[in-house]
This record gives structure tokens, C-alpha cells and sequence, in this order.
């Protein structure tokens, strides 16, 4: 691989150069064994030892990763089907991409989203999370079967908890520097870790304060939303760190950091998704959010049946 090369050493510890600009030591602790619950409407799951691995399904034409693929509404239901088949424990709903692109009106996104939610509810009984960041939306896919709201805003919107709270709905707390849709070219932090639980500690007070129990809060470390390559590595090893603090969800997926540590396009991340699902795994997250459910699933299990052996 081009520019890039490790140097083994001692276990969980190795030195990566490439062309991000240096070398940088990737040293990693697996997280101790922690006892994790997750209240998703009236299922409670025991995430001590096996995270959920969640499936991603965007109703959009501009994402990052295979855009209009599933913008169809029954492409879309394939590829959920293909998703509940390879074990999927939740799915993820989008109708508006994290970043930059053409405006999607309140409308235009309820539009996409509410009809796929509608139509997903009633052909599985997989639990269903919805990707928006405006309270509207958020509130409309609880009433049509969401039971969790994926706000990668960090609740910027005030009603947003509020509305999760009086809907029994569950949260995802997500780091942004900046706002969703918004480029952030050059995110500068004092200490990207510290600042980045800060945030998350913050937000998720907020839910306490509008009703929801502590099991009903996810925190996400949002790499690559307002982060350098290296940044997001950082967190990504970091991420006994901060599930230290709670139920902790890693989005990856054949994103950004990934290609720019190897130089792979959008379309060769596989493999580097699964090896950051892993680290993430062992590190103690406990939902893990991928566009390849079947490979991500493979990988958890290899990981809990090494975890509860140990």
C-alpha cells in the first residue's frame, strides 16, 4: 500500500505512517468489561458483552456512499429485506445527508422519510431509528414506529428532547463542531478527546433534564463530522475513553478518515470499515452503524464469543 506501513510491537500497539502527514501511534486498550444496558421502546437490551450493529438506509440522492441507491421507495424495502436477513438489530432511517449539498426542505424530508418509516414497521418487527436533526421530523417518525432518534446536530434543535421525551423515544447525543451540512475544512480542538466527552456529557445531561432515563441515551463520538482524518483516528482509539461514560455508537462505515489513511476511494473501504468496527467493538462500543451489516455482524460475534471466553 502506498504510504502506509506498520510496525508490529507490543500487543494492541503499532505505528502507522502514511499519507496523512506523519506517523502516529496507534495505541489501543481494549475496554473493560462494563455492564451496559439500552432501553429501545419496550425492549431492553444487555450490552455487556455484544453490541448492536446497526443498518444504514438513506431515502437520499446525494450520500457519500452509493447516492440515490435506495432513494426509490421499493429499493429501498429490498434493501432493508437484505439488511433484516443479515442480522441487522436496528435500522437507520435518512432523508438529508450530513454534508454540504442542496437545501431539503422540513417537507421534502418528512416526505422521504415518514412513508419508508410507515412501510418498514409494517413488514418487520426490527426496531427503527430515524437520522434527522429537527424535531418535526423526529416527532412524525415516533408517531409512525421509531423508537430512536439519530440527531447528529447534538440536539440543536430545543424541542428535539423534548418531543423523544414525551414519545418514550430513546437518543443518539452526536459531536458537531459546526452545524449539519455546514463544511468544517479545518476543525482546530485543545484536546479532541476532552472536548469531544465534554460535549457528549453536556448533551446528554440535557436528555436527563427533559425525561429520559440514562438507558435511554447513545453517545456518538461523530467522526468525520467537524474532524481531520487524524481526529477521527484519534477517537476511534479512543473509544474505551469514552465508553467509560455509556452506551457508546460508532459510525465508521466506509467514511472519510478511513480512505485518508490509505488512500482508498469511497468504494474500496470494506475492509478498513470492518478492521475500525472491530477496534471500535473491543473498545466497547456497543452500537456500531454500517452500510455491510452481514460482515459488521460477523465481526461482533467473533468479538463477544472472545470477550465472554475471556
Amino acid at each position: 500500500m502506498p504510504g502506509a506501513r506498520t510496525t508490529p510491537g507490543s500487543v494492541g500497539w503499532a505505528t502507522v505512517e502514511s499519507d496523512l502527514g506523519g506517523a502516529y501511534d496507534l495505541e489501543f486498550t481494549p475496554a473493560p468489561v462494563t455492564p451496559r444496558r439500552l432501553r429501545l421502546g419496550n425492549r431492553t437490551y444487555d450490552l455487556t458483552h455484544r453490541a448492536l450493529v446497526m443498518g444504514i438506509l438513506n431515502r437520499t440522492k446525494d450520500s457519500f456512499f452509493a447516492p440515490a441507491a435506495t432513494f426509490d421507495l421499493d429499493g429501498f424495502l429490498g434493501r432493508a429485506e437484505k439488511l433484516v436477513r443479515a442480522g441487522a438489530d436496528l435500522l437507520d432511517v435518512g432523508g438529508v445527508k450530513a454534508g454540504p449539498g442542496d437545501p431539503v426542505s422540513e417537507e421534502e424530508e418528512l416526505d422521504r422519510v415518514i412513508p419508508a418509516i410507515t412501510e418498514l414497521r409494517r413488514r418487520f418487527d426490527t426496531p427503527l431509528s430515524v437520522d434527522t436533526w429537527r424535531s418535526a421530523v423526529a416527532e412524525a417518525a415516533f408517531g409512525a414506529g421509531a423508537i430512536l432518534g439519530n440527531d447528529i446536530s447534538g440536539f440543536a434543535d430545543p424541542n428535539y428532547l423534548p418531543v423523544a421525551a414525551l414519545s418514550g423515544a430513546s437518543v443518539v447525543a452526536t459531536h458537531i463542531r459546526l452545524a449539519p451540512r455546514v463544511a468544517d475544512p479545518t476543525p482546530i480542538y485543545e484536546d479532541v478527546v476532552q472536548d469531544v466527552a465534554d460535549f457528549l456529557l453536556e448533551r446528554r445531561r440535557w436528555a436527563l433534564e427533559a425525561g429520559l432515563g440514562v438507558d435511554q441515551v447513545i453517545l456518538d463520538a461523530g467522526l468525520d463530522l467537524g474532524k481531520t482524518p487524524v481526529q477521527s483516528l484519534t477517537l476511534l482509539r479512543a473509544s474505551s475513553r469514552l465508553a467509560g461514560e455509556g452506551v457508546l455508537l460508532l459510525s465508521a462505515s466506509n467514511k472519510t478518515f478511513l480512505g485518508a489513511m490509505f488512500d482508498l476511494d469511497v468504494l474500496h473501504r470494506r475492509d478498513a470499515s470492518l478492521a475500525a468496527a472491530a477496534m471500535g467493538i473491543m473498545g466497547g462500543a456497543r452500537v456500531v452503524r454500517v452500510h455491510d451489516v452481514l460482515g459488521t455482524v460477523r465481526v461482533r460475534d467473533l468479538v463477544a464469543t472472545l470477550s465472554e471466553a475471556s
